[in-house]
């Protein structure tokens, strides 16, 4: 599993809502970037989350800002990166009149899928050793914080559907080059956040049951998020019943109960999947910095 890391052009990174998606793949870019990878965090839902975690203020989408060594973010702005591939595509001039152009405007915004089809080509210009602007700088890794599963799911599907659509020209190759990315096993792995949860869980296996169609890869990694640790046994526990009625014991019970919860579905979760799990910890800090990302960075690489 550490050639997740080390040897991938591109992660992507889903999973239900709510999950601590922003947070895993913040964690796994800090940990290429600490193995010497130029790596970038690609947000697609334009939050810049991991910019402003790293304290990065003011932060314009589409650009790509450096966050610490070997470490960039940018948050993808689909209507500028479609002027960027236009560009390149039909030079300034067809790009002046399209940009005037209220149809062509309506076509981008109603077309069903077609920002979800941007979104990922610029994904995929993150990985490519020549940029669709020469004067942007290269990466190792691109690791993208993508939509929860469900719309994740449908992003990967829109370069083979406007392709067949397409059947000729500058869109259908564009769209086929994404397409072959995101199937190829060499270059790109597929991550799953969890939550050590029912719901979570459930969705994480259909998530992968649902994988294999869309790319026709596997999920190669499930990481499984906020688990609280074991300090009480369930002696201890027993124990503490019999001291009921002051409220550290309540909440002493309340922590093993949790934990106790949690670590039943981390169980079902690896009955179930064929993919590698790891876990991390909850983190009990009120907000998430650098030292934090640092932290999950270590777990991260010495589990995967």
């Amino acid at each position: 599993m550490e050639a997740l890391l080390r040897d991938r052009r591109l992660l992507y990174v889903t999973g239900k809502g709510g999950v601590g998606k922003t947070t895993v793949a913040a964690a796994l870019g800090v940990a290429a970037a600490e193995a010497g990878r130029r790596t970038i965090v690609c947000e697609v839902a334009d939050q810049d989350r991991v910019s402003r975690a790293f304290r990065r203020e003011g932060v314009v989408p589409e650009t790509e800002v450096q966050l610490a060594d070997n470490l960039w973010a940018i948050t993808i702005d689909p209507s500028r990166a479609l002027q960027e591939w236009l560009a390149k595509q039909i030079g300034g001039t067809g790009l002046k009149v399209l940009a005037r152009s209220s149809a062509f405007q309506y076509f981008v915004a109603a077309a069903p899928g077609a920002k979800e089809l941007i979104t990922i080509a610029k994904v995929w210009e993150l990985t490519q050793p020549s940029r669709w602007d020469r004067r942007n700088p290269t990466y190792d890794l691109v690791v993208v914080d993508a939509p929860a599963s469900g719309h994740g799911l449908a992003m990967l599907t829109t370069p083979r559907t406007f392709g067949e659509i397409a059947r000729v020209g500058p869109i259908r190759r564009q769209a086929f080059r994404v397409r072959d990315l995101l199937a190829d096993p060499e270059r790109t792995g597929y991550v799953a956040v969890a939550l050590p949860e029912e719901m979570p869980v459930n969705e994480t296996l259909e998530l992968e049951r649902k994988l294999p169609e869309a790319v026709g890869l596997p999920l190669e990694a499930i990481v499984v998020n906020g688990m609280w640790p074991e300090r009480f046994s369930a002696a201890d526990a027993e124990t503490l019943r019999s001291l009921d009625g002051q409220p550290a014991v309540a909440a002493a019970l309340t922590a093993y109960e949790r934990a106790r919860a949690q670590r039943s579905h981390l169980r079902r979760l690896r009955r179930a999947t064929e993919a590698h799990v790891v876990t991390l910890p909850y983190l009990f800090d009120g907000e998430i910095g650098l030292p934090e990302y640092e932290r999950l960075a270590r777990e991260l690489a010495r589990k995967l």
